[in-house]
């Protein structure tokens, strides 16, 4: 879990005091009957009913509390066999638990559960049974029943005579078109999803594109049972009290079946606690959350080019996709330890610098360092597809790994220069110039979790506005240092691309060259947040110096204190090296208005996005962080314009940081009291 919340009903869901002792008492005393009435339309509200309460215990489950009693405190799910006499309710059974079955085994194969609000503990429940993997076969011929159904009752209605040929799904012909149409697309919803995740599940992306429809069509069907809320709330089949807002079927009536004391045993000896379980509306709303998540990551172009893919993870996170989602996007990443099930680590690495010749040599594959830097790779892909919480905090532990292995391979980088300083042979000089590359795009990989792991601290809310200078005076540091290494590396692989002797229109075909113009546009962008970062550590340690704002004065703990509890993990591992609080104090302590108005930092970040637009055309999401950088710097200009004109010592002004445009970088907001 994220965090932990004393009497939260998901760590405390205990039992109330009432309802059944045993699933046998609970049939015995007709709480759950096949059919659910001898009325037959009836009998239909009431299945539709169990379908819609069904999916909002799924949702509920998916929030974090147990599966014993959430979708199995249905009691048919429980005891399946005694709805084989009733197709539909026995196929939408068999379907919502190979559903069950699906995701549990998508998220444990993630291996995230531990530290998600997700249960994948059985405790006994009847998860598989016989012939479930015929859930679909069952389905469809249900499915295909009430569509002839709906066709005849079209056609009667057209005709003005009753149609001999189909049988009606209830007696009452009025009410006869609104129930097949609720019917087919919950139906219709559980198949697709079913389908979906399937896909998803096949092996080097292969479903990719079938997922993508069946996900669409899951979008479409939830649309059509939103829709059917009205005629089932105005059939006048019994009546409804209280707020059916909160209600957990479309109906609002309480549906038959279900009783979540049955499966008290099975859970944690815990106080007497009822879990609530989620409304229907609330159910549909996170199921469309949920497939345009999913949506998103099918979206993942098969791109073996790591730095497109951490860029894509990065952009995927931004709308805190839900763990569902997020499960199956790393098991379509990483597959039998490869990059999509196809693609090697150590291919991955050679692309990244750049040297696609040497993935064909045995000995650069078995290499120690390529070995592990195909480990710790995996492992940041694997991260980078956790909720944000759990993301940073394991950022902040695998750089010290990163750091380990940036040092072995700086003391390997010196051996061979050494040897060749001896007059070693061709290879042994081949693998030293690769021992570089490889240092460089390590380190530079390196910069790149540091700024990742303070950058999330914004979406997390760490930092207080009296911390933000020392957090953008560090990310400016990681950001001239990933800056200095991405052009090392660019130099290198252009520099090793010219000494193959290769045209430049042959380099395009490479899969390990980048071209010039992207890189350089990368650069630039880096450097807008070089400027950006060092323009609001300079404005903010201003306006500490002048007006005495920003200051931390705590008895609990001092600014030394703090800056070491938010920066310990990046200390630890020395990224980057011989950066400490005194530093940070030197920089800043001498700083006035005055100078960072004659630095002009945000001009210059005006000016390289204006350079940037062109290059970044057909990129939309590139376009947009341009637009809002292009917004940060605007309304800080105008901030630090009217600072020096009233004056920075003027009491009367009021300066807030706030973050309206941009995630990460705040800007000021000056008002007069």
């Amino acid at each position: 879990m994220s965090a932990l919340e004393i009497m939260d009903p998901k760590m405390d869901s205990g039992m109330e005091g009432n309802g059944f002792h045993s699933i046998e008492e609970a049939i015995e005393k007709g709480a759950a009957p096949v059919p659910l009435s001898s009325d037959s339309t009836v009998d239909v509200q009431r299945c539709i009913d169990v379908m819609d309460h069904l999916l909002s215990c799924e949702a509920t489950w998916h929030k974090g509390h147990s599966l014993a009693q959430t979708v199995f405190s249905c009691i048919y799910l429980l005891r399946m066999e005694r709805t084989s006499s009733h197709p539909l309710l026995h196929s939408y059974c068999k379907i919502m638990r190979s559903t069950c079955n699906a995701v549990i085994a998508a998220v444990s194969d993630a291996r995230t559960h531990e530290e998600e609000d997700i249960f994948v503990m059985a405790h006994g429940l009847p998860l598989q049974g016989d012939r479930d993997e015929k859930c679909l076969s069952l389905l469809n011929s249900v499915e295909e029943t009430i569509s002839r159904q709906l066709r005849a009752c079209k056609a009667q209605a057209s005709r003005k005579k009753p149609s001999d040929d189909v049988g009606s799904l209830q007696t009452i012909p009025d009410l006869e078109e609104g129930f097949c149409r609720a019917l087919l697309c919950r139906l219709r919803f559980r198949k697709h999803f079913y389908h979906a995740l399937m896909c998803m599940r096949k092996h080097q992306g292969r479903g990719i594109e079938l997922a993508k429809k069946h996900v669409a069509s899951c979008l479409s069907e939830l649309a059509f049972m939103s829709k059917s809320v009205e005629f089932l709330r105005s059939n006048g089949l019994g009546s409804c009290h209280g707020e059916i807002e909160y209600r957990t079927t479309a109906s609002g009536k309480q549906p038959f079946g279900f009783d979540a004391s049955l499966n008290s045993r099975l859970s944690a000896p815990t106080p007497p606690r009822a879990i609530q379980i989620v409304s229907w509306k609330q159910a549909i709303l996170y199921f469309e959350k949920l497939m345009n998540d999913l949506d998103a990551a099918l979206s993942l172009p098969l791109d073996p080019l790591l730095e497109n893919i951490l860029q894509f993870l990065v952009q995927f996170q931004k709308s805190e996709p839900h763990l569902v989602a997020r499960a199956h996007l790393q098991l379509l990443l990483i597959q039998d330890g490869k990059l999509y099930g196809k693609d090697s680590f150590h291919a991955v690495i050679s692309r990244a610098i750049a040297l696609p010749e040497i993935t064909r040599d045995l000995a650069f594959q078995e290499n120690e360092f390529v070995v592990q830097l195909g480990q710790l790779v995996m492992n940041l892909i694997k991260i980078l597809c956790t909720n944000n919480a759990w993301q940073r905090r394991k950022l902040g532990k695998i750089l010290e790994d990163w750091g380990v292995i940036s040092i072995q391979q700086l003391e390997l980088a010196f051996r061979r220069e050494y040897d060749e300083m001896l007059k070693v042979s061709a290879e042994e000089n081949l693998y030293m110039k690769l021992s570089k590359h490889l240092l460089v795009w390590a380190e530079e990989t390196t910069y790149w979790i540091a700024s990742r792991f303070l950058l999330l601290g914004f979406q997390l809310e760490l930092y207080s506005p009296k911390e933000y200078c020392m957090v953008y005076w560090y990310l400016y540091v990681i950001f001239v240092n990933l800056l200095e290494k991405m052009q090392l590396r660019i130099t290198y692989s252009v520099d090793n691309s010219r000494r193959k002797g290769k045209k430049k229109q042959d380099l395009a075909k490479d899969a390990g060259f980048h071209p010039p113009t992207g890189v350089s546009s990368t650069c630039l962008l880096l450097q807008c947040y070089v400027y950006i970062s060092e323009g609001l550590t300079m404005m903010l340690a201003a306006l500490h110096n002048e007006r005495h704002s920003f200051q931390i004065s705590s008895p609990f703990n001092s600014e030394h204190e703090r800056f070491i509890q938010h920066f310990e993990l990046l200390q630890r591992a020395n990224v980057p090296q011989h950066i400490s609080y005194h530093l940070f104090k030197e920089s800043t302590a001498n700083v006035q208005i005055s100078n960072v108005l004659k630095h002009n930092y945000f001009k210059e970040v005006q000016r390289i996005i204006t350079s940037l637009r062109g290059s970044f055309a057909r990129d939309p999401e590139r376009l947009l962080e341009l637009h809002r950088l292009e917004q940060v710097v605007d309304h800080n200009r105008v901030a630090l314009g009217v600072i020096e004109r009233v004056g920075a010592n003027d009491v009367s002004l009021e300066i807030s940081f706030e973050f309206p445009y941009h995630p990460y970088f705040a800007v000021a907001v000056v008002k007069r009291s």
